[in-house]
């Protein structure tokens, strides 16, 4: 007599759905080996120096929505004459890109969500958490990934 519970159908097909649905591969590519370099913050392989945006397309105390590496939409916001910030433009609330930085300000169009363009902290809810800042540095002209 055969004292081992044995597996449900429903347990059985549960199992092979989630191995039809989630294919090696997938888990393979998700796991980075060891010694690599951490992605950047733009969520690729964003190379140092990279040039994102012409200075004088950012205005002093706006700013300017760009494609990043990978076509990431990032959000630069011109600080001062020669101090500019930068962040992921994926608002922290539900995932819409943010709109472009007027008067210190980055607003969400979705919800009204607000972040601090000079830190990236939010200022004003639904989000609760500012948004991802990415390394920038002015180079002669343009505004680079750092």
């Amino acid at each position: 007599m055969n004292t081992e519970s044995p597996v449900s159908r429903r347990a059985a097909l549960c199992g092979i759905v989630v191995a039809l649905a989630v294919p090696s591969g997938f888990v393979t590519a998700c796991s980075s080996p060891s010694g690599s370099a951490p992605a950047s913050p733009t969520g690729s392989a964003g190379k140092a120096g990279t040039a994102l945006v012409a200075l004088a397309d950012v205005p002093e105390g706006g700013g300017a929505l760009v494609d990043g590496p990978g076509g990431k939409k990032i959000v630069v916001a011109r600080i001062s004459a020669s101090e500019v910030k930068a962040y992921d433009a994926t608002c922290t609330h539900q995932g819409s890109t943010v709109a472009e930085p007027s008067g210190g300000t980055i607003t969400c169009p979705s919800h009204g969500s607000q972040f601090g363009a000079a830190d990236g902290a939010v200022k004003k809810g639904p989000a609760t958490s500012g948004l991802r800042a990415v390394a920038v540095r002015i180079d002669g002209d343009q505004v680079v990934l750092a």
